[in-house]
């Protein structure tokens, strides 16, 4: 990959929307390093026609089966449908769901794949069954650890090379073992010393490990648990935002709500955006798909909030399908039309 150093999170850099149209052309020339944790999505879809005779649940009438590359997989999917080249490093077990996945990420175009094998690691599979666009049951497989301590230093070499060759990097946390322990805040640091953008889609209640970062995108809940704080109303939105950027040293933090709405707060101010959608189908996969879009947008020299505005914008288009579905350039430029004039939320006073 070709190494496209790009500055620290730009916030000033305001677009008017054609200018974002050509914005949404410049995505293919992004350069990404996702490491995060990886799994394998198996989806059943079928019709329900009866109740089994043998216990009262519905029998599924499989008619086809769909794998796909979950977790920091599927921000991986989400980059490459926006055409931009994506260095990928994570972990998988020495079992068929690894093999699979490394068979599914290593096929997709742009991607050069660091899928590093633990022996005796458990991939994680998550397999849903589906019937007339309704779930029915998700059955997890899973192994919830570190992985192994000398695996990790091996992880933290290639990607700090992959780093270096890279605009952005997206630390895609699924708590499942790859960004433990001392992982993701080294990783911060390496990014920091490089002079590489992080940007952190994390779990847990606990964010002293991307203390750092240049934008961390909790969920509403997720914030609500890190900081203690009620989350409701715009304003407590604002007020626990600016609580766990300052904790942290976090450059921005752009809180994914309910309904795909999303709230950025950074050093500007505060803005809300909202989706076209007033119906939505499936949740699933939506922040990979922002995270990835804002990884692009930023990589590419797109301002902050620009780069938010285009990214729920994604987020939107992902949320009005079933499964983890990508949002296409296209459909970006076609949803980016729609919107009122201007095309990013006017600014609000700093809440910090």
């Amino acid at each position: 990959m070709d190494s496209n150093a790009t500055p620290p999170l730009a916030t000033g850099d305001r677009r008017e929307a054609g200018e974002l149209e050509i914005a949404i052309g410049r995505l293919a020339r992004a350069s990404v390093l996702v490491v995060g944790d990886v799994m394998l999505d198996r989806y059943f879809y079928g019709r329900v026609s009866r109740i089994s005779p043998e216990a009262p649940v519905p029998v599924l009438s499989v008619d086809r089966e769909v794998a796909l590359p979950g977790g920091a997989g599927n921000v991986v999917r989400n980059l490459t449908a926006l055409g931009a080249a994506v260095a990928f490093v994570s972990v998988v077990g020495d079992d068929q769901s690894g093999a699979d996945l490394t068979g599914l990420v290593g096929g997709q175009l742009g991607v050069e794949p660091w899928l590093l094998v633990q022996g005796g690691r458990a991939t994680t599979l998550k397999t849903r069954y589906v019937a007339q666009g309704q779930h029915l049951l998700r059955a997890d497989q899973e192994e919830i650890v570190p992985i192994h301590p000398k695996l990790a230093e091996r992880l933290l070499r290639i990607a700090g090379d992959a780093m270096a060759a890279t605009s952005v990097t997206v630390l895609s946390d699924y708590g499942k073992g790859v960004l433990a322990e001392a992982v993701a805040s080294r990783l911060v640091n390496l990014a920091r010393q490089i002079g590489r953008p992080v940007i952190v889609d994390p779990r847990g209640v606990d964010y002293r490990c991307y203390a750092g970062a240049d934008l961390i995108m909790p969920s509403a809940a997720e914030l609500a648990g890190e900081t203690g704080l009620p989350v409701e109303s715009d304003a407590e939105v604002a007020i626990a935002a600016a609580r766990l950027r300052q904790q942290h040293g976090f450059g921005a933090v752009l809180v994914l709500r309910e309904g795909a709405a999303m709230t950025l707060l950074d050093g500007e101010g505060l803005r809300h955006f909202h989706p076209l959608q007033q119906e939505f189908a499936d949740f699933t996969g939506l922040a990979d798909s922002v995270v990835a879009v804002l990884a692009a947008a930023l990589a590419v020299g797109v301002g902050l909030g620009d780069a938010a505005q285009l990214a729920a914008l994604a987020g939107g288009l992902v949320s009005s399908r079933m499964g983890t579905a990508v949002a296409q350039p296209g459909e970006l430029i076609a949803a980016l039309r729609l919107l009122p004039e201007p095309p990013v939320a006017a600014l609000l006073p700093d809440a910090g």
